[in-house]
């Protein structure tokens, strides 16, 4: 029987400050060490046979993070979205202390659009109301000016996880999935069957890991 984890990256600088990151690629806060450390210690006890990440750096440093707390292991990662970093950063070998971690800008955040990301989440909510705000960051069809709806997170998140993932697991790999809070939603309501409305209540805070078990097409939730 296969599974399947979801990791929410690490609080990000902009998170600290606030402000809506969506596509934007800033690091990770300078304290975020102690939350990888314990990270690790829940990771170092899974076998994963893939690793799938978003390329925005603050979801590749999260992965690169709970790695430097795990002896003689580190990520190596491969793209696979086409262009030069596909194709040029192919390979010959890896050796066995690497860990293939295969990224997607599928895994993405949800864009946010040029008039509010970078923008400080508070000074929105007082120029257009939190009701409409709540909407923009957690509805399933509406998007923020200039951006995109989870809907739309969801018709390339969950594609991909179909494509790569789901087959993975289909051949009883185990997977981890470190990506943003949007991408990672989708996925849930995908796999946990929720509806379009009862999304709106789902929250998962920095570093969530949740575990599911894969089993003839069905996923079991563990926590």
């Amino acid at each position: 029987m296969a599974k399947l984890f979801l990791l929410r990256h690490l609080k990000s600088q902009w998170n600290e400050e606030n402000r809506f990151a969506g596509w934007t690629d800033g690091p990770l806060t300078k304290d975020s060490g102690f939350a990888a450390k314990e990270l690790a210690g829940e990771v170092s006890k899974i076998s994963f046979d893939k690793i799938y990440s978003s390329p925005l750096f603050r979801n590749m440093d999260t992965v690169a993070e709970i790695f430097e707390n795990i002896a003689e292991k580190y990520p190596f990662f491969i793209h696979l979205d086409g262009g030069k970093m596909e194709k040029w950063g192919s390979f010959a070998d890896i050796a066995d202390n690497d860990v293939p971690v295969y990224v997607s800008e599928n895994l993405n955040e949800r864009y946010y659009g040029r008039e509010l990301q970078g923008l400080n989440k508070e000074e929105i909510i007082k120029k257009y109301g939190e009701e409409k705000v709540h909407l923009w960051r957690r509805s399933f069809k509406v998007a923020p000016p200039g951006g995109e709806s989870l809907k739309d997170v969801y018709n390339r998140a969950v594609p991909f996880f179909k494509k790569y993932i789901e087959k993975d697991l289909k051949q009883k790999k185990n997977v981890l999935i470190v990506a943003s809070h949007n991408s990672l939603r989708a996925i849930v309501k995908y796999i946990e069957n929720i509806s379009d409305e009862k999304i709106i209540e789902v929250e998962l805070t920095f570093g969530a890991f949740l575990q599911y078990e894969f089993n003839g097409g069905l996923y079991k939730k563990l926590q």
